[in-house]
């Protein structure tokens, strides 16, 4: 062990293979436990020669009922459902939030943390960017016994409570609605790689073509970067393939919207010629012509449960062990699918 490092309760827990909590309890001699776990417990603690995190403890003593709230962007009708969802649960709780966005930025979601943390937030609740491809920061954070929940766009291996959408079964829902629409060739416009969306999208896209008997081709994947010039790249690299998709999927109704704008000043009919979806049932969405198939996330629900389980945790209510909460999505069929609408 490092020279100078200041032993966790998450430290102690993994190495007796017991809960956070449950490491907690007994080093505040709690009589639920079982007197042999506590000594167990309390002897390993003096082994690994463990100090109370006296700042942490202050900290969630004198709480400044503020929770911090990192998104990738304040104007996408997603995002600013789950804040409305967030805010409105935290009033109910008597908690204000302090609201930053990443601009899908990786150094500007590691300045948001670092300013909120230093503004003593009780706790944070964040939504990682498209450019987050390494984790340390969050690492620090859990390390550091500061309370947080990741929502919608999460890092699996970290630790933390997580609430999420069952993306792999949205992505699989309009994957299998495009091929019984009558779609041979279908298309997943991924969103970057790391993003842990992209990843369970893409495992829904491609279940639904192994259950239809269809194999995975790699020129039916693509991936752009999620900015208005990468999506309109994409759309003209379908327009040039020598075997076109006839249906195609794209991450997020932006996405897809982009797609649409450059196609039809192209000339192609959609659906048509290509049949085309979206994800995220942006209210734009249903307004475009032809109206975008999409499938429905339930924003503001998700705000809500990520306040509450975070709060729950904090008050002692829910257990210090990571959950893992999947919200159900809602396939919306329109026009950009179906000829017959």
């Amino acid at each position: 062990m490092k020279k100078g490092h200041q032993v966790t309760m998450k430290e102690i827990a993994k190495k007796l293979g017991v809960s956070v909590s449950t490491v907690s309890r007994a080093l505040k001699d709690s009589p639920e436990l079982h007197p042999e776990t506590k000594r167990k417990i309390v002897e390993m603690a003096n082994e690994m020669n463990y100090q109370p995190n006296l700042l942490a403890q202050s900290l969630r003593i004198s709480r400044t009922k503020t929770l911090g709230v990192i998104v990738p962007e304040i104007t996408s009708h997603f995002f600013a459902s789950c804040i409305s969802g967030i805010q409105d649960q935290a009033n109910v709780r008597g908690y204000n939030i302090m609201i930053c966005q990443s601009n899908e930025n990786l150094e500007l979601e590691i300045a948001n943390i670092k300013t909120l943390v230093a503004t003593q937030v009780d706790a944070l609740l964040i939504s990682l960017s498209r450019e987050t491809n390494h984790y340390e920061h969050l690492f620090e954070l859990y390390n550091r016994e500061i309370p947080f929940v990741l929502f919608d766009r999460v890092q699996e291996d970290i630790p933390v409570s997580k609430i999420t959408f069952n993306d792999v079964g949205g992505a699989y829902q309009v994957t299998k609605h495009l091929l019984e629409m009558g779609c041979k060739r279908v298309m997943y416009v991924s969103g970057p790689e790391d993003l842990y969306i992209s990843k369970k999208r893409k495992e829904g896209y491609l279940k639904a073509l192994k259950d239809f008997g269809i194999k995975e081709e790699k020129e039916l994947i693509k991936v752009t970067d999620l900015t208005t010039e990468g999506n309109i790249k994409i759309a003209e690299e379908v327009l040039e393939m020598e075997n076109k998709p006839d249906g195609v999927f794209c991450i997020f109704d932006p996405v897809a919207m982009d797609v649409m704008t450059l196609w039809k000043s192209k000339g192609v009919k959609i659906p048509e010629d290509i049949a085309l979806a979206g994800f995220t049932n942006n209210p734009t969405s249903a307004v475009v012509e032809p109206a975008l198939t999409t499938v429905s996330q339930p924003g503001y629900e998700m705000g809500k449960l990520a306040v509450s389980h975070l709060l729950d945790q904090l008050d002692g209510i829910a257990s210090d062990d990571p959950i893992s909460i999947v919200l159900e999505t809602t396939l919306v069929p329109r026009k950009s699918t179906q000829t017959n609408l």
